[in-house]
């Protein structure tokens, strides 16, 4: 949902050209001066694939969202500020990318050992629909459904919950970053926030994906 922000309620909105200044400040990856990151940031918001989130103190986070999978859209990045995290914003970006769609689904997805996004994606209702190999080596590519995409046919594989077994997250706790499958391949890295703005694991609200 894009809405502007009030006071200190978190708005969502479409990423302008102007605004990739910003989104290098807080983005921790791009303000150590990784060369890659800012040219895709810059190119993000020229082309309005972020969308941002901030308050009346300023930029919080940001998401990518791009329809490079498929024709279908694909979140390829999830970030939000060190100083922003474990408020839910996160949670919202997803939320709001799933809202912004155009396409009839919306992925992700998440290296098995990335287990701040997973945790995230898991909390905010997304559905594990399918595992690869040979993305990373070790390290398969879990891959997501989001929550207000049509869910998969009854008939489907494998049962896509046994690919994420909750006991599988427990060590998440003690992480805050986390990546998803392209921005690990592009030397990326990205934050995460806690699902529900709470305490519990905030690993990011923040970068996924993540959270």
């Amino acid at each position: 949902m894009v809405d502007q922000p009030t006071d200190q309620t978190t708005g969502i909105r479409r990423a302008t050209a102007s605004d990739w200044p910003e989104l290098t400040r807080i983005d921790p990856i791009a303000a150590a001066g990784d060369d890659s990151r800012r040219a895709h940031l810059r190119r993000w918001c020229d082309e309005r694939l972020a969308l941002v989130a901030e308050d009346s103190s300023g930029v919080l986070g940001y998401c990518v969202l791009e329809y490079t999978f498929f024709e279908q859209g694909f979140v390829t990045l999830l970030m939000v500020a060190p100083g922003a995290r474990r408020r839910g914003v996160g949670t919202r970006l997803l939320a709001a990318a799933d809202e912004a769609r155009t396409s009839p689904k919306l992925f992700t997805s998440a290296n098995l050992s990335n287990r701040p996004m997973r945790r995230l994606l898991r909390a905010t209702g997304w559905r594990p629909v399918g595992l690869v190999q040979g993305l990373d080596e070790g390290d398969p590519e879990l891959f997501y459904l989001s929550p207000g995409s049509p869910p998969p046919p009854a008939a489907a594989t494998t049962d896509p919950e046994a690919l994420d077994e909750p006991d599988a997250l427990d060590e998440a706790d003690a992480l805050d970053t986390a990546e998803p499958a392209d921005a690990k391949r592009n030397g990326s890295e990205l934050p995460l926030e806690d699902p529900d703005g709470q305490r519990s694991e905030d690993h990011g609200d923040g970068q996924g994906p993540g959270e």
